[in-house]
């Protein structure tokens, strides 16, 4: 929400959403890219970290339909249901769906490390030798393969090279991916082009059916593979093995894997573009708590790296990889920022864009600047304002909230990422680039550890 257009010293209460200037005035900072061919594109805009976690007050905000913005993609891209992600808290589906995805997460939690360390010794590997034969390595087309066959043999305890994906996986979840994230992808063209931009991208919505054989061969391998799980929750949650398959293949492609191709480029850019200093520091820190564990890689010693914590939670602050949060008023609502209060009406859709939220300076010094210590020590307290899962830092998801189930995977992976990394390598060199919805990263030198 704009506060600059405010100058009252104590909050008063504004107009609503058609005749306030100051809310009016927010949404020149929304991206254009935001969809415009849906039911509403009319949104009150939340811009500071007062008036955001109105969003995750599940009690004033409806989060039916709402996922993606003020669009949903059509139910033909998920077998016809609605996924839970597009599920309201008070829906019955959403909380059997949620604490399904929960106990799968805490089943195969044990995993996290040494599959992690298995596939991205694998990606360095790989790295390493097209930075031998061609001078550079593209980590993003390394990261997507990698990633995809990492989380899918996390959940499921196979390769998908041994189903009928073959080495094509991540390929065809892209696919699919594509065509629903369309309304918030921009191609970073010249101004002149955002019109062709909007038209191409923004103004129609692509129809399922040109991704169709692509999804029925990822939701074959996962039907498939996945036998165990969809045994549970056909017999401990009440949902058809249909409707909760299709609903994995969102969770592992869509969350989990969607998040990894944004998450793990976006760690390397910040961490690459921080310089030695900072590389030198985290090495140092995490051989340091890996050499005292017995020269292994342990939860323990992953808690003692709080150097390592607080990077994955700067990364986190300062490039959220899914920025636009959204919700419903149930009813009429007072919202306030730092110094203004505004009137939002019920049934009004309220959008946090949370890039400018989570820099917001009033909470942040030097919020622009990426500061790899900023959650060291005393600067834990600041963790309540890192909101990248859809809820606060401070906060474990639940089956009643719309907090991503995987939060904590996320965050240990993230680590897991640096550790690896830093294990392997002493400093290294990049170039950044931007490719639809995140960073592109290209190494151009990886410095071999030396111990």
């Amino acid at each position: 929400m704009s506060t600059s257009s405010s100058s009252a010293s104590k909050p008063q209460p504004k107009l609503p959403l058609n005749k306030s200037p100051a809310t009016m005035a927010s949404l020149s900072s929304v991206p254009s890219r935001i969809a415009t061919y849906f039911s509403t594109t009319k949104v009150v805009t939340v811009l500071d970290a007062i008036s955001f976690p109105i969003l995750f007050d599940n009690s004033k905000v409806e989060k039916r339909d709402i996922f993606d913005g003020t669009y949903m993609p059509s139910t033909d891209f998920t077998g016809g249901y609605c996924i839970c992600s597009f599920l309201d808290p008070s829906e019955p589906k959403h909380t059997s769906l949620k604490k399904f995805f929960l106990s799968l997460l805490s089943a195969n939690h044990k995993n996290v490390i040494p599959l992690f360390h298995t596939h991205f010794t694998d990606l360095f590997v790989q790295a390493e030798a097209q930075l031998l034969k061609d001078g550079k390595s593209d980590f993003n087309t390394l990261n997507d393969k990698t990633s995809f066959d990492f989380i899918f043999e996390l959940f499921f305890g196979k390769h998908p090279s041994d189903t009928n994906l073959g080495s094509k996986g991540s390929t065809l979840v892209t696919l699919w991916l594509l065509p629903q994230l369309t309304p918030q992808i921009t191609l970073g063209l010249p101004k002149f082009f955002n019109v062709f931009e909007d038209f191409l991208l923004h103004t129609f919505p692509f129809p399922a059916l040109f991704v169709k054989p692509a999804y029925n061969k990822v939701y074959k391998a996962f039907y498939e593979s996945a036998a165990k799980a969809l045994d549970e929750v056909e017999s401990n949650f009440g949902i058809s093995r249909d409707e909760a398959c299709h609903n994995l293949v969102f969770l592992v492609c869509f969350n989990a894997y969607g998040g990894m191709k944004l998450l793990f480029p976006s760690l390397l850019k910040w961490v690459g573009l921080a310089g030695e200093d900072l590389h030198r520091k985290l090495r140092d820190e995490i051989r340091q708590a890996v050499k005292e564990a017995g020269g292994k890689i342990t939860l323990a010693a992953l808690e003692k790296m709080t150097l390592t914590k607080s990077v994955v939670y700067e990364a986190l602050r300062i490039d959220p990889s899914v920025p636009f949060q959204y919700g419903k008023a149930k009813e009429d609502l007072i919202i306030e920022s730092h110094d203004a209060a505004f009137e939002i009406k019920k049934g009004e859709v309220i959008f946090g864009y949370q890039t400018i939220a989570t820099r917001d300076g009033k909470i942040f010094k030097n919020p622009e600047e990426f500061i790899g210590d900023r959650f060291v020590g005393e600067g834990e307290k600041l963790l309540k304002y890192v909101w990248w899962s859809n809820g606060p830092e401070t906060v474990s998801p639940s089956a009643e909230d719309k907090q991503c189930a995987g939060k904590d995977l996320v965050v240990l992976m993230n680590r897991m990422m640096l550790v690896e990394f830093f294990l392997r390598y002493d400093t290294f060199t990049l170039d950044v680039g931007t490719f639809l919805l995140g960073s592109k990263v290209t190494f151009k030198t990886l410095t071999p550890a030396s111990y």
